[in-house]
């Protein structure tokens, strides 16, 4: 390898490629914001108090997961095609989240209830009597995939117009 190769190689990324100039990238992250906001306002409304657990917690509607890397591969599509590899990879990925989401993670989470419920009733002499219970709330219904993947597809293409718009 030659000297110039390896001065090229080491020189810090242009400003351009960054991770802020990165479209997939900040559609993906925008969309699990976005999600992750709409709970946290939708809990507000419910609840009548501020839940900021809803901003980094899982489960609820929309579907934060489901939002993220549908964002990610339409940006990829957008981007890139929907004939490359890349593409293929995002895809595959969005639904390998998504099918976790409302199959393994939801169903784990409806056997915390049955566990916790197992706990509250032990007697209180028990060892397991006083331990914490376990989360519940840990996959998505199939709408709140839905809701989550629409919400991501939306994102994406807002972000791809706004890009346009100012540049």
């Amino acid at each position: 390898m030659d000297a110039d190769a390896t001065t090229k190689t080491s020189l810090p990324a242009s400003p351009s490629s960054s991770a802020f100039s990165n479209y997939p990238l900040a559609s993906a992250l925008i969309a699990f914001a976005v999600a992750q906001f709409i709970k946290f306002l939708t809990s507000w409304y419910k609840e009548k108090k501020w839940d900021l657990k809803q901003l980094v917690g899982s489960g609820g509607m929309p579907s934060s997961h489901s939002s993220t890397v549908s964002a990610l591969a339409v940006a990829v599509c957008i981007k890139e095609g929907s004939g490359g590899s890349l593409f293929a990879v995002a895809l595959i990925f969005a639904s390998v989240v998504m099918y976790d989401a409302s199959g393994v993670r939801l169903h784990a989470g409806r056997q915390a209830e049955v566990l916790n419920q197992i706990v509250y009733e032990l007697p209180a002499e028990h060892p397991l009597s006083e331990s914490r219970p376990l989360r519940e709330l840990l996959g998505h219904t199939p709408t709140q995939v839905v809701a989550g993947c629409f919400l991501g597809i939306v994102t994406a293409v807002v972000v791809h117009l706004v890009i346009i718009v100012f540049t």
